[in-house]
């Protein structure tokens, strides 16, 4: 059984569920600690639970029984439960939407186990998207899942972790590149580019591979990779996936810019859902980059457990407290992951600066 398991409420409205076993006790936590919610929703309404299955050949993914457990949660409240997610920017097994729902089976998210339907948030093709207002410095308006006019509300599970450009992704990454179209994912990611170091660089082709626009490529047989930076999407899965580490971000503005794009489009959605949402973060498997990459991807903190809240800049920042800085700072030095909660204070995302 769990070493430890506890409750508790503070002044933010975020619960806590502490606990450090096995699957089997996370799943008895998570039972208890989801009855302790306060459920926004009405009996009958179209439930959209937000989640990452993982990429294909990924294995730091949440397996499906949390959210399988979620999903009875909701039926026993009387609505009604979907789980998904959005197509990707990048090659690999989330680029298109049947892609997609093929690593959701491969990785047990099937709607036999779970209990419920599971849906491309944009559509199989991509286009089942919607432009929503934001009115901010960077974006007037976001593009995002047509999701957000369809369904009645939102229950958003994120997987607490490190992220190569964002320094932590939780929920406030989950309701914005999590809810983005591709466009939208591009607008966010386009002023990051690959810079080779070629003392590194062993030639071994991964990172022209992996390229889904062919930006990536050898000139010549005895050359280094170059790249064309009208091409690339800014996607960064080459810098993620080169063996060597041969390749880092070059901005192609301030670095802070992406991290003030992201909270933008989280902002603007969460205006749109914030009546009817909740937010749970797994502090579980606490890696050093997104479900995103296949491969190796060490834990960079021990397990906490489950935090629950009305808003997710409470609860991001919370995660992180809980955690701790350190894991995220030197896993991704120089990531000015702060600036999430400076600039949701900035926009009024949250009544005042998250500190």
């Amino acid at each position: 059984m769990t070493k430890r398991t506890r409750l508790e409420m503070n002044n933010d409205v975020v619960l806590f569920a502490h606990t450090d076993g096995t699957i089997e006790d996370n799943l008895i936590v998570l039972r208890s600690f989801l009855n302790n919610l306060k459920v926004p929703y009405q009996r009958s309404d179209s439930i959209g639970i937000k989640l990452h299955w993982g990429e294909r050949g990924n294995t730091s993914f949440l397996p499906p029984h949390y959210a399988r457990e979620i999903v009875q949660w909701l039926l026993r409240n009387n609505v009604k439960p979907f789980i998904f997610d959005t197509t990707v920017l990048y090659s690999g097994g989330r680029r298109t939407g049947s892609d997609s729902i093929e690593t959701a089976r491969e990785h047990g998210y099937t709607e036999a186990f779970l209990g419920c339907p599971i849906v491309i948030g944009d559509g199989l093709d991509g286009r089942d998207v919607v432009d929503i207002e934001a009115g901010f410095k960077h974006f007037e308006t976001v593009q995002v899942t047509a999701l957000i006019e369809k369904a009645d509300g939102f229950f958003i599970f994120s997987h607490f972790k490190g992220h190569l450009e964002a320094g932590f992704g939780g929920a406030i990454k989950n309701i914005s590149m999590g809810f983005a179209s591709r466009a939208q994912k591009q607008r966010m990611h386009a002023d990051a580019h690959p810079v080779l170091n070629e003392g590194t660089c062993t030639r071994c082709g991964i990172c022209v591979e992996v390229c889904p626009t062919g930006a990536a490529e050898f000139p010549d047989d005895e050359a280094y990779p170059e790249y064309d930076l009208d091409l690339c999407i800014g996607c960064a899965q080459c810098i993620a996936l080169c063996p060597e580490l041969a390749l880092k971000i070059f901005w192609a503005t301030d670095i802070t810019v992406f991290q003030e794009k992201l909270v933008e489009t989280a902002a603007a959605v969460w205006k749109r859902i914030k009546e009817k949402t909740l937010f749970v973060n797994a502090l579980l498997n606490i890696t050093e980059d997104c479900d995103c990459l296949p491969g190796k991807n060490p834990t960079i903190a021990e397990d906490w457990g489950f935090l629950g809240a009305y808003h997710p800049v409470i609860i991001d920042r919370e995660s992180i407290q809980r955690i701790g800085e350190e894991p995220f700072n030197r896993t991704h030095p120089g990531i000015p992951w702060m600036r999430q909660f400076t600039y949701a204070g900035e926009i009024e995302f949250i009544s005042e600066t998250v500190r």
